[in-house]
């Protein structure tokens, strides 16, 4: 009890809306860890409560992370309110309809198999772009908003961008693959327009707990790694602070605000490498000689980057 009400105290200023929100995705996620217990029913190739379960803790986390966003933000509280009513809105209509497509046995994404099933695809493609509208709005709020702390600065506002990216990779799973569209000329249409999966259908061999294919390009990878820029950056800033107090060359804020900004570009980048491994078909785990380069020259340039932030401070002190 203590410890909850010491977190009550601590959240006292957030944003209402979006702190409901995140907690109750709780409950929702404990009765997903139940379904997944009792229930083997698989869809499209994985149990059928885990997509409702990801959902619910990326709802979760991504509540609590703009709840307090929109407590720091000095430029536009009014209309950050506001959005954040529609916001929480918006997540749990959209958790709603998960369950309930899960409890009927049917897909929510991509099924458009019945007028039923191709209406709630269809809400939930507009519950989708109303969110993602709303974090744009946001995200240009933060951009706006002066923070005192310049690593904190740099760590939301990059954060933020990348996380607007990640959402809207969501817009490219979307589009009918090639087989669909033939399929809809051959008369075999089986009901489905869109796929996680890139080379291939959804629905083969995928990763233990994320469900990310195995066999192909995976567009969820760049989806996840995008979306939470916002809690790994600022997440950094905190790393800095507390290392600050045994590393003498990360007591300077601008030393640690230069690391952030090296970290925010190479994760941007990464974000982008991942988003092209998965638009040329080409699994998380099987890179290829190209995409390994790649990695190897961001990884080069984070470690290029990160030593010159430490040490200009001395070459200025000099």
């Amino acid at each position: 009890m203590r410890a909850l009400s010491a977190m009550t105290a601590r959240t006292a200023g957030w944003n209402r809306p979006m702190l409901v929100t995140a907690w109750a995705m709780v409950p929702v996620a404990l009765v997903c860890l139940v379904g997944l217990a009792v229930d083997d029913r698989i869809l499209v190739g994985a149990p059928i409560w885990l997509k409702p379960l990801k959902f619910a803790v990326s709802i979760a986390v991504y509540g609590i992370t703009w709840a307090w966003l929109i407590s720091l933000l000095k430029i536009g509280e009014r209309l950050a309110r506001r959005v954040s009513v529609v916001l929480a809105a918006v997540m749990f209509v959209e958790q709603a309809l998960i369950l309930m497509q899960v409890v009927r046995g049917r897909g929510s994404h991509f099924n458009v198999l019945t007028p039923f099933d191709s209406t709630v695809f269809g809400v939930m493609g507009v519950s989708i772009a109303v969110l993602w509208t709303g974090t744009l709005i946001l995200t240009v709020l933060v951009l706006r908003t002066p923070f005192a702390d310049r690593a904190t600065r740099w760590a939301l506002r990059i954060g933020a961008v990348v996380s607007l990216a990640g959402i809207g990779t969501g817009a490219l799973m979307t589009s009918p693959t090639s087989t669909q569209l033939d399929s809809m000329k051959d008369g075999t249409f089986k009901g489905v327009i869109g796929a996680h999966t890139v080379g291939m259908e959804d629905g083969g061999p995928v990763m233990p707990v994320t469900g990310w294919s195995t066999t192909g390009g995976d567009l969820r990878v760049p989806h996840f790694i995008g979306m939470h820029a916002l809690q790994v950056l600022p997440l950094l800033v905190l790393v800095l602070a507390l290392l600050a107090t045994r590393v003498p060359a990360l007591a300077d804020g601008a030393v640690r605000a230069r690391l952030v900004v090296v970290a925010g570009v190479g994760y941007g980048l990464l974000f982008g490498l991942v988003l092209w491994q998965a638009e040329r078909g080409q699994p998380l785990l099987e890179p290829d000689a190209l995409t390994l380069t790649a990695a190897a020259a961001i990884v080069v340039g984070v470690v290029v980057g990160s030593v010159v932030a430490v040490t200009a401070r001395t070459r200025v002190a000099a």
